[in-house]
């Protein structure tokens, strides 16, 4: 039986913490925009900063579509299914902002991550405030082992000058304005702080 909570407590943030990936959704306002669902992972890119607001790294890829959705209506859910141990899901309902790299809390917001994990391709912070946090069984969730984080995505962008990642994200489509139209990452990409 789910249950909801006043914040993320400690056993919530704990279980939040030990897991290796998450997921976030955002859509548009528009009746046929394009939801999005995005697996979240590499270790150390996710902060808890209080009971009541969390915080991940938004690196670049191919599209930009949750700084579009954010920009644009703020709602975003953020979901952790445990794929060992007891059967849980916990999802956090919320508000959320992108804190670009030129935005003065940036340098602040950095702090709550391991220095290793503030890696190249880092667009963004995303600041998500709770509005509501709840867990129910996760009975029909796999069981499945966590091997390791894939090198995969900082490899390919560490080798890449902060120069060089500007250009590839104006060079990208759906980076500047989402799928649906909607403004997303701000170009030309402010040098990091």
């Amino acid at each position: 039986m789910g249950k909801t909570y006043e914040s993320i407590d400690g056993r919530l943030r704990k279980f939040i913490e030990s897991q290796p990936v998450f997921f976030t959704a955002t859509a548009p306002l528009a009746d046929d925009g394009h939801v999005n669902l995005s697996p979240k992972g590499r270790s150390g890119t996710l902060a808890i900063i209080d009971e009541l607001t969390l915080a991940y790294l938004d690196f670049g890829g191919s599209t930009a579509e949750t700084i579009a959705h954010l920009r644009e209506n703020g709602r975003i859910t953020l979901m952790w299914c445990a794929f060992d141990g007891p059967p849980t899901v916990v999802r956090v309902h919320g508000r959320g902002e992108p804190v670009f790299r030129d935005d003065p809390r940036f340098a602040e917001l950095i702090t709550h991550f391991p220095a290793d994990a503030d890696g190249s391709a880092l667009r963004a912070i995303v600041l998500v405030h709770a509005t509501r946090v709840s867990d129910s069984c996760g009975f029909a969730v796999p069981l499945m082992d966590f091997r390791e984080d894939r090198s995969l995505h900082a490899d390919f962008f560490d080798r890449k000058t902060d120069e060089e990642f500007a250009v590839y994200c104006e060079g990208k489509p759906y980076v500047p304005v989402s799928v649906d139209g909607l403004p997303a990452l701000p170009l030309p990409l402010p040098p990091r702080p």
